[in-house]
């Protein structure tokens, strides 16, 4: 049985490598590095691909939920709802730019933002919402989207690890990220479609905001040297958009996988009170980019000590909330009690799960966790 990796990117690239190969060597031997062919038809085939009509890349996930921000014209003081059950990029930004984050709780069984905390947190201030489609599954975007017409609120979908899933709600089936005023992602490495650095890319269906996202991204320059607006430099390399487009054809096949994977843990799990298996939103599929349990009665370090003295590597997704980091007190002491956040980061862990996983490292995941309950 070859090691357990939470997850395994090396036999992923073996099975492409011809196809990466070439692609890499052919934009180092072009020297056009920034910007070039790859870059544009990335954009082009992510646009088909998501049925979205604008999709802008640039340097990381971090940097797209920034940028979004900015193009919806935020300004310090604005509140803006986010979960705290989330990676810290998604505070952090709005941190950054001087916007207050308001967290707000997620939903027990699907780790999504809960709409109906998020109502009793809107005030006069309240800017925009950030739904973020935690471990490969989408927040309950009808409901999202009812409350921002009620509001007058904007959306930014944060898509980072859920790039491929589809939500059908009230206007029919909509990909991940395509549904709010933008998406955004992440290609980070690990990602379900990752590149071998970093990467990201913000998502719109508006002719307007594709127009301020690509001037912002781009240092806010209306024409080379002319900077009408304050920006950034973000952009996703060529080598970058060469990989993804390899990976991209790929990615469809890379869910089912995942999700063949889910399917078998599930089954095994199912008549273990202590392990509560993923729940599946009934408006969404799911592309696990985690799968996540949920711990009952068990202590949670020394179940990871036993997996991993098994070579067995997990992880928890996420330890410590947003509104308990020492960075982020200042916002959250005047908040609410955060219970269900606070549940959760205590109970939850992730098994291993990706694209290559074989038969006989699941069954050796799966036997050694009953093996440690039953005893």
């Amino acid at each position: 049985m070859k090691p357990i990796q939470l997850v395994d990117l090396h036999t992923q690239y073996l099975h492409i490598k011809e196809e990466i190969d070439h692609a890499i060597l052919d934009v180092v031997d072009s020297t056009m590095f920034i910007g070039g062919v790859h870059v544009k038809e990335l954009s082009s085939e992510l646009e088909k691909y998501l049925d979205i009509k604008h999709v802008i890349p640039c340097a990381n996930g971090t940097d797209a939920l920034q940028i979004a921000l900015m193009a919806l014209g935020c300004k310090p003081g604005d509140e803006i709802l986010t979960p705290s059950f989330t990676y810290i990029a998604t505070c952090e930004v709005i941190a950054l730019l001087g916007l207050k984050p308001v967290f707000v709780e997620v939903d027990p069984n699907f780790f999504t933002i809960d709409i109906d905390d998020a109502r009793k947190k809107i005030t006069s201030k309240t800017k925009a919402i950030v739904p973020v489609h935690l471990y490969g599954q989408c927040a309950n975007m009808d409901m999202v989207m009812s409350l921002a017409d009620e509001t007058g609120i904007k959306v930014v979908e944060d898509t980072a690890q859920a790039i491929g899933a589809h939500h059908t709600g009230i206007n029919g089936k909509k990909s991940a990220g395509g549904i709010g005023d933008i998406g955004t992602t992440s290609f980070f490495p690990s990602k379900n479609l990752g590149c071998y650095g970093d990467g990201g890319a913000i998502f719109t269906n508006s002719d307007e905001l594709a127009e301020s996202i690509r001037r912002i991204a781009n240092h806010g320059q209306t024409k080379r040297y002319y900077h009408d607006y304050i920006g950034v430099n973000s952009r996703l390399d060529n080598i970058q958009a060469a990989v993804l487009r390899i990976k991209l054809k790929h990615l469809d096949e890379y869910a089912s996988n995942r999700q063949n994977v889910a399917t078998y843990y599930n089954d095994q799990f199912a008549d273990i009170p202590q392990l509560e298996t993923p729940s599946v939103a009934p408006w969404s599929t799911h592309v696990y980019h985690q799968y996540t349990l949920k711990l009952n009665d068990i202590d949670r370090t020394q179940l990871q000590e036993h997996l991993d003295k098994a070579g067995i590597p997990s992880n928890i997704y996420y330890p410590v909330p947003a509104h308990r980091q020492k960075g982020y007190l200042q916002y959250s002491e005047s908040q609410p009690k955060m219970i269900i956040t606070d549940d959760l980061s205590a109970r939850v862990l992730s098994l291993p799960i990706h694209t290559e996983m074989e038969i006989e490292q699941l069954e050796h995941i799966t036997n050694t966790l009953k093996d440690y309950i039953q005893k």
